[in-house]
């Protein structure tokens, strides 16, 4: 199967204001999320405060957003420090899905402060449920045809790369391997299995979705980075994705150990 990207990356026109599918996909993808967390998190801990994450979205939204685009302007610092007015600009993509996971943590940290909860107990149904956002986010990349892999062997399968949106050097190949929707799929397997072990362990075991997360995210990222083309930034020719990968994984590691040796 071909997959034919949009024509268009433009949803529609605002009082003269392009609005990007770009945009839509992600503003769902949080909603989701969002909404997603706090049923969990309401349905494991009954006992607890009710609805406190949609009572914190806007700061779990701007500070998630602010780091996310950060994060990715630091990735690229020699484009956007000769293009200052550009970081501002985000319709066009440009949102890493790591530096969201700081923005996150650091929104947590004010909410667990504020009412005196337990930091762990927070961050697991948000964390479950951005597997979902992710999965439903990185159809903006299809929008955008962004995100893709190395060429195809193959004519029948693959995602089809406009020549205007093609990397130098790939301009005489067509087809491309959809790293964009193997992480989706991969994003939405994941969040199954984070449900059920964070309905099944939640309270029992307070951080192990979370850290759970942390590895699993860091599996399928360094698999999928594997086959992209378009990493932002590069160490010695390994993507920097690919180390914070394996950061992110050993952490996840210890804190389950961690988790399965002092919690009960």
């Amino acid at each position: 199967m071909v997959i034919i990207p949009a024509q268009n990356d433009i949803a529609f026109n605002l009082f003269g204001i392009s609005v990007y599918w770009y945009g839509i996909i992600l503003a769902f993808a949080i909603f989701f999320a969002l909404i997603c967390a706090n049923k969990l998190f309401n349905r494991v801990h009954p006992d607890l405060k009710k609805d406190i994450i949609i009572e914190f979205a806007p700061l779990i939204i701007i500070l998630g957003i602010l780091c996310a685009r950060l994060y990715f302007c630091l990735l690229n610092p020699h484009y956007y420090f000769t293009h200052p007015l550009e970081i501002f600009d985000i319709r066009e993509g440009g949102l890493s899905i790591h530096g969201a996971i700081i923005g996150g943590i650091l929104s947590i940290l004010f909410i667990v402060k504020k009412y005196r909860l337990n930091f762990l107990t927070v961050i697991d149904p948000i964390a479950c449920s951005t597997f979902l956002g992710q999965a439903i986010g990185r159809w903006g990349n299809y929008f955008n045809s962004e995100a893709y892999g190395y060429p195809v062997a193959s004519q029948n399968w693959g995602l089809f790369i406009p020549q205007s949106r093609r990397l130098s050097g790939f301009s005489q190949y067509d087809l491309f391997h959809p790293t964009f929707l193997y992480e989706s799929i991969l994003d939405l397997l994941s969040f199954i299995i984070l449900v059920y072990v964070y309905k099944r362990f939640g309270k029992e075991y307070r951080g192990l979705v979370f850290f759970s997360y942390l590895i699993l995210y860091a599996l399928i990222r360094f698999f999928v980075e594997k086959i992209r083309i378009d990493s932002a930034l590069y160490i010695a020719s390994v993507p920097i994705a690919q180390i914070v990968s394996i950061v992110l994984f050993v952490i996840g590691l210890i804190g389950i150990i961690c988790i399965k040796k002092f919690q009960k």
